[in-house]
């Protein structure tokens, strides 16, 4: 069987994100797709997974709505040349992929393990054994692929392989729903874990929101 394509997998990562963020459908575009996402700092987001220079360059001509995104996937050198006054750069992103299989993880000493589905999301939390917050993420299956989402360490828990503990629920869960493939965009703070848990890198992503009075709003 071939390999998905870049913009096959762009396609099944906008699938699964929708239902991770509650967003709406995505509108097909001649360049990639429009997604509204209906929040103050991320009203829209288009995403283009193979960017031409003249597409970024009328969309960002067309773009007046601060909280409008845009998620190209190519490196941040690449298309920083395209773009004018008032887009901000949020971290670098990279597109990536896992064979999904069983293997669920049990939380270290001090921790505990909760996961639940609701929606077509499954999430996993880990609380210390008094029950505060340390660890979380979240995961959408549509159909054959599983989309990781919002995977975060609390500052005061990191490096005790919380994030591990998160990611393998996570791919289990998706491996028992029937999901064959696991995909997700990673920081690069993010991208070592995943790499380290077996994740490969498909495809870079520059991600620019449209703030022109502000610094820019983090991703949300």
């Amino acid at each position: 069987m071939d390999e998905p394509t870049v913009n096959e997998l762009v396609r099944a990562w906008i699938g699964g994100w929708i239902v991770s963020r509650g967003a709406a459908d995505p509108v097909d575009e001649p360049w990639g797709w429009s997604i509204d996402v209906g929040q103050p700092h991320q009203v829209a987001r288009h995403v283009l997974p193979e960017p031409a220079e003249a597409d970024v360059r009328t969309l960002v001509a067309a773009t007046t709505a601060p909280g409008t995104w845009l998620k190209l996937f190519a490196d941040d050198d690449t298309v920083r040349p395209w773009l004018g006054p008032g887009w901000r750069y949020d971290v670098p992103g990279y597109l990536m992929t896992l064979p999904l299989a069983a293997g669920r993880p049990a939380a270290p000493a001090g921790y505990t393990l909760t996961s639940w589905e609701r929606g077509g999301v499954v999430r996993a939390l880990v609380r210390t054994v008094d029950g505060h917050f340390a660890a979380r993420g979240q995961l959408a299956v549509t159909g054959a692929v599983a989309v990781a989402d919002q995977i975060e360490t609390d500052p005061a828990h990191r490096r005790r392989g919380l994030g591990s503990v998160v990611m393998r629920a996570l791919q289990d869960a998706g491996h028992r729903a029937g999901a064959e493939t696991g995909l997700l965009v990673a920081t690069p703070e993010g991208r070592a874990l995943y790499a380290a848990l077996g994740w490969s890198v498909r495809a870079p992503m520059a991600s620019l929101c449209y703030a022109p009075r502000s610094d820019g709003p983090a991703d949300a």
